[in-house]
């Protein structure tokens, strides 16, 4: 059985990962654009440097919970791929071996002259850093206004999917809600969230799951060992 799971901010927040939502879109006084966008990144790089820095250093401090276990490990019985909308790699660690970051990654950096060259980066990235090329390097990141080159194999993973579970993010915001309308009309779709959004308007049967991503993978496992 192929099964999709699609992931957000609240699967992150869980093991301790803050985000945007917690601040009210602010970062220590800055609006999400002045560190997300390209507009930020020519405005003040130093300050987007070092929001991913902090990001980064916070990164190394947190671990994957429950939740991210418990679908590394229901790849032993099925073929499970991952859709997450977070830059972090905890459903790596964590031991899950299909992901596809829809926003990029954290632990990466690339080029600003070259979009093909990325590696993987540990520690702080500064100014000065370059690629062989002498170009500045730049967190390996989607920032709002650019393009999703992941999007197009998103959709063709869901379009494929016998299931698909989202946990962790709201079903009225894109990309998730989007990529949902990609799903066969007979596929089973479920929904771990503490908080969940309606689901009515998606005209189709969505079985919730109210609990955390730590509660409720497990739970959508028995569910799923039903089908």
């Amino acid at each position: 059985m192929k099964i999709v799971v699609l992931t957000g901010a609240g699967m992150s927040a869980e093991s301790g990962v803050s985000t945007f939502r917690d601040a009210g879109g602010l970062w220590e006084g800055h609006d999400v654009m002045e560190v997300a966008s390209p507009q930020g990144w020519e405005k003040n790089p130093q300050l987007v440097l070092e929001f991913y820095n902090q990001r980064r250093r916070q990164l190394h401090q947190v671990q994957p919970h429950a939740g991210h276990l418990a679908l590394s490990a229901l790849q032993n019985k099925y073929q499970v791929q991952i859709v997450t909308q977070n830059v972090d790699n905890l459903h790596e660690r964590a031991g899950s071996q299909q992901v596809l970051h829809l926003h990029g990654e954290l632990m990466k950096v690339r080029s600003t002259g070259n979009d093909n060259y990325i590696v993987p980066w540990e520690n702080d990235l500064n100014w000065g850093d370059t690629c062989p090329s002498g170009f500045q390097l730049r967190p390996h990141i989607v920032w709002f206004g650019e393009a999703v080159p992941a999007m197009h194999q998103a959709i063709t993973m869901v379009e494929r999917a016998e299931v698909v579970v989202v946990i962790g993010t709201s079903l009225q915001v894109y990309p998730a809600a989007g990529l949902l309308n990609y799903a066969a009309s007979t596929t089973p779709i479920f929904y771990i969230d503490p908080k969940p959004a309606a689901v009515n308007h998606f005209g189709r049967n969505i079985q919730v799951i109210p609990e955390t991503a730590g509660k409720g993978v497990p739970l959508f496992i028995e569910k799923l060992n039903q089908l």
